[in-house]
């Protein structure tokens, strides 16, 4: 059986489908890294919505995801820019979210942190963004998680220089119970993001950013580096505190980045690892041997898939990461909240299907071909 499939320049090739998946099965967690996979949402298709409606999640589904990634060995980042935070979830609804997560994750001994943002404001002073911090930065540490403190689009717009980082950040740390995750989130990401910590100019930007860790390195268990800049990244964990982690959100570089050098290597928290999570847990724990080679064998392949998803615009990669999630059989429908399932082209979507077929990450690969072509038959192609 073959499928037809839309290239980028409009023409239909054919493709033959893989028969076999890889075998992977579930495991313990790791010893030589700490990888959380940021984890998508299961939004309710019944819902009567319209895409500036409050989200609409399938609580049921988008918490049986998450027990698939904490079974492999694998902790959760909630909450986060792969749950569509900012684009289709609100603050009321990640707040439910992280609630729920939380006590799953207490439910099954998972891993768990959640994401502390301002996305509760469209726009406001420092102090009332400093409430809004402090607001959800409460309802994490009541759940029970760690705290991963996001940029914020509101401070973005709002801060006239570094010292109203310094100052906002500052605070946080003070107020937080444990040490929390700084997350710096580049503009091909969220453009609202442009000249976070007072400066579009990389170099600047990062001095600030570790003039905020080195205040209070006590409180910063690590930071979250997401640029996809290897190079920026591996010159910032040098420089990092002593115990202070470097958790990469390098989608276009990981493999490298979590195998390391003679001087270092970065943990990881990745919205790759949603659609790679079994792949990547095995290929982590081929590390946890010494194998770095072996490690990196596993994982390159799945670069490619990676890059394309997350092409430019990058924002919109929570499309891809939802339909080979739909594929792979973890839920029943290709919809996501805000309607965002209309975001990336066919030729892209089916593009995403051939490179996860190839990779074997399809535990059904009959049933991810069945869907696979009910999607082509709904844009017209007879497949």
């Amino acid at each position: 059986m073959t499928l037809r499939l839309p290239d980028a320049e409009g023409r239909l090739r054919t493709y033959t489908p893989r028969r076999t998946p890889l075998a992977l099965t579930p495991g313990t967690p790791f010893t030589s890294r700490t990888v959380f996979s940021a984890a998508h949402v299961v939004a309710d298709p019944y819902a009567d919505v319209s895409p500036d409606s409050p989200a609409a999640v399938d609580w049921d589904g988008t918490l049986a995801f998450r027990r698939h990634l904490w079974a492999h060995g694998l902790a959760v980042a909630e909450a986060m820019d792969t749950a569509q935070r900012g684009m289709g979830l609100d603050w009321a609804g990640a707040a439910e979210l992280i609630r729920r997560s939380a006590a799953e994750a207490r439910a099954v001994g998972g891993r768990i942190a959640c994401g502390v943002g301002t996305d509760q404001l469209a726009a406001g002073s420092l102090e009332e963004i400093r409430t809004a911090y402090e607001e959800q930065l409460a309802v994490v540490e009541e759940a029970g998680a760690q705290a991963i403190l996001m940029a914020s689009r509101a401070l973005a717009a709002t801060a006239e220089g570094s010292e109203d980082y310094l100052e906002i950040y500052g605070h946080l740390l003070r107020q937080a119970s444990g040490p929390v995750v700084l997350h710096w989130l580049g503009p091909m990401f969220d453009p609202a993001l442009d000249g976070y910590w007072g400066s579009s100019e990389l170099d600047a930007a990062t001095d600030v950013f570790l003039d905020v860790i080195t205040a209070r390195p006590d409180k910063v268990d690590g930071v979250k580096i997401s640029l996809l800049d290897a190079r920026r990244e591996i010159e910032l964990r040098r420089r990092l505190p002593d115990g202070v982690r470097c958790y990469t959100g390098d989608d276009f570089h990981y493999p490298e980045l979590i195998a390391g050098d003679d001087r270092g290597f970065s943990h990881a928290l990745l919205g790759i690892f949603d659609p790679l999570g079994p792949l990547a847990a095995e290929a982590v724990r081929v590390l946890d041997t010494g194998d770095a080679k072996g490690f990196r064998e596993l994982l390159d392949p799945t670069v490619e898939l990676s890059r394309h998803l997350f092409r430019a615009p990058t924002r919109y990669y929570k499309t891809g990461v939802v339909l080979l999630a739909w594929l792979a059989g973890h839920q029943e429908h290709f919809a996501m909240v805000g309607g965002l399932q209309s975001a990336r082209s066919l030729p892209h979507l089916a593009k995403a299907y051939e490179l996860a077929d190839g990779l074997g990450l399809f535990p059904d690969p009959e049933l991810a071909e069945s869907r696979m072509r009910t999607l082509l038959t709904l844009y017209g192609v007879t497949p």
